[in-house]
């Protein structure tokens, strides 16, 4: 098991990663937020599904998706449409525009990681990856499982209750 001081290294590095995802964000086009890059992506991954299913997706109550959705429903990238087994629900789909937007976001952010990992090896980019999909894995899916209980006698406990790390 790695030391104490190794996890509080690898809490300021989580911190510090805010960079890289306000770098990623800046190179977006001005009328597509993180919200709606969201909405698009997900639904490039999954294909068509109801808003009940993208609000779990994306972590967020059904107001917030609401509005991520109203924002990408206005610029024609996606469409609602009655669902057949409940019409009561709206099935949600990429249009043609949708997928033109989503394949400009892969483009700007496959050409930001290549210009800052231009110095990286074809090896090392495949081992972060490879890490940072494990690192996920231990996390399960963070978006329906309950928090862990912590209690003095974690083994981390101190690491447990920190809540901000300085970059």
């Amino acid at each position: 098991m790695a030391e104490r001081t190794q996890y509080e290294e690898l809490m300021r590095q989580f911190s510090a990663f805010g960079a890289v995802r306000r770098e990623l964000g800046r190179i977006m086009p001005s009328d597509c937020p993180g919200g709606s890059a969201a909405v698009l992506t997900l639904l490039d991954r999954y294909g068509d599904m109801r808003m009940s299913k993208l609000a779990e997706l994306l972590s967020v109550d059904m107001s917030v998706t609401s509005r991520h959705v109203a924002h990408v429903v206005d610029r024609g990238w996606i469409e609602r449409s009655p669902d057949p087994a409940d019409k009561r629900s709206r099935i949600l789909r990429l249009t043609p525009g949708g997928r033109a937007q989503v394949d400009e976001l892969s483009r700007r952010t496959a050409q930001l990681l290549a210009d800052r990992l231009s110095d990286w090896s074809d090896e090392e980019v495949g081992q972060l990856i490879q890490l940072m999909t494990r690192l996920r894995a231990s996390f399960g899916d963070c978006r329906t499982a309950p928090p862990r209980p912590m209690t003095p006698h974690s083994p981390h406990h101190e690491l447990e209750h920190t809540t901000r790390t300085p970059a």
